[in-house]
């Protein structure tokens, strides 16, 4: 069968996979009440015009997401803008502290107030988050969530720059707080859910609606939500490490079962697109150049044994590369052990077992263009019993034996027959019949 495939098809499969990577997060929007409000009469809908933005930063700080903020900060309109919050949870980041400093300047220097929500349960802001968090005024926490652990810092040490302006030995540097102790320190305030937070901004206005039991308070202030588009969202998750290390191993093992299969290259098609998308998380990432040639080199030894139709030295050579490979790919953001397990043992049995026998599969039926190896002689290379390799006319061969005896290394097989990619062969001394004069009789 020719193999043929169009290039708007090829466009239409990378589409394909773009809608199945880049599905947008959606934000969760609870809702609160807050018996200190100011009490404003229900049906008194006189509130200001201004808006609060919400904006959803989720994950590694990449150059998408310090793109989007820094955006935000610029373009911030006063008169149509009451303040912006971000709501955070992030452990991370992958741009330079020269990026991350003109973010701090950009939220110091907003002509509006800047507030930081941790949450919902189970959020994280650490690192250069925990930094840029506590340079505002005001930070909520939600339960379940923690911030600190700042690490290094972003400023130079001639900054005035001081994460809630706590001294340069504080215990956050390496410490987080959760919810009831950084309320305790002063350090932020309870805001179990991103209402109550959004209430406890100044000039954010509510209304108690008495009619209801028990009342409830309404928002008179509108509230705006921006997060990334589909696009911008689709390269964030790409530079993550875990789908940034999972598109790479998927990307060479299509590329490896396309090299070997006689199909339309579809699986090529997918497989470069995958190792493509794989190498923006990898540019993106502190990526070690020796764990992606560590990488390279296991399915490299892989398609050598898949070659010789037999997993021996190559497949241990690929195995302990593909290990050593995804351990130590990224610099200071190790893969978490579930991500290490499903791109470890996918791969290995993919390369070392699954292909073999697809290749095995593929090839079985036809013997067309072999007949002539039928009767010819070659030298066992390891003991057969009853599987082993033969050597034939110089070319190395999967064969088994059609007899009980076991044949050694050295001693010298007659081919009997053809199995797909086996030969079927026998000892050249006790057989029972000359299978080329078989053949010549025929």
């Amino acid at each position: 069968m020719s193999r043929r495939f169009t290039f708007p098809s090829a466009l239409l499969l990378i589409a394909i996979g773009l809608s199945i990577f880049a599905v947008p997060a959606f934000a969760d929007h609870g809702e609160g009440n807050k018996d200190d409000q100011e009490q404003i009469p229900f049906n008194d809908l006189s509130g200001p015009s201004r808006a609060v933005e919400v904006v959803e930063i989720s994950g590694l700080l990449d150059p998408v997401l310090t793109d989007m903020m820094i955006d935000t900060l610029s373009n911030i309109d006063p008169t149509e803008t009451l303040a912006i919050v971000f709501q955070v949870n992030s452990t991370g980041a992958v741009v330079s502290n020269e990026v991350l400093v003109d973010l701090a300047d950009h939220i110091l220097d907003a002509p509006v107030p800047i507030s930081f929500w941790v949450g919902p349960s189970g959020s994280r802001a650490t690192g250069p988050m925990a930094q840029l968090v506590g340079l505002s005024d005001d930070v909520g926490i939600s339960p379940g969530a923690r911030f600190g652990a700042m690490g290094e810092s972003i400023f130079s040490e001639n900054s005035n720059y001081q994460p809630f302006n706590l001294p340069i030995d504080t215990d956050l540097i390496s410490e987080t707080v959760g919810f009831n102790e950084a309320f305790e320190r002063e350090l932020a305030r309870q805001s179990p859910v991103l209402p109550d937070h959004l209430f406890g901004i100044e000039g954010f206005e509510v209304v108690i609606d008495e009619t209801a039991d028990p009342p409830t308070v309404e928002p008179i202030t509108q509230t705006r939500f921006k997060k990334l588009d589909v696009v911008k969202q689709f390269f964030h998750t790409v530079a993550s490490p875990a789908v940034a290390y999972l598109l790479l191993i998927v990307g060479l093992g299509l590329l490896v079962f396309e090299f070997f299969t006689a199909g339309v290259g579809i699986a090529g098609v997918l497989g470069a697109g995958c190792f493509l998308f794989s190498t923006y998380g990898l540019y993106v990432l502190p990526t070690r150049w020796w764990g992606i040639f560590l990488l390279v080199l296991a399915f490299f030894a892989y398609s050598i044994d898949i070659q010789a139709g037999v997993p021996r030295t190559w497949t241990a050579i690929g195995t302990i590369s593909l290990i050593f490979g995804s351990l130590f790919l990224f610099d200071g953001t190790p893969l978490s052990w579930i991500t290490l397990v499903v791109g470890i043992v996918g791969a290995f049995a993919g390369m070392a077992a699954g292909m073999p026998a697809m290749v095995r599969t593929r090839f079985s039926s036809p013997t067309i263009g072999r007949e002539w190896m039928i009767g010819e002689t070659g030298e066992a290379i390891e003991p057969l019993s009853p599987n082993g390799l033969v050597k034939v006319r110089e070319s190395v061969w999967r064969a088994t034996t059609n007899r009980a005896t076991p044949i050694e290394v050295g001693e010298t097989i007659r081919v009997a027959g053809i199995d797909g990619l086996w030969l079927e062969v026998e000892p050249e001394e006790g057989a029972a019949k000359d299978y080329r004069d078989r053949s010549k009789n025929k």
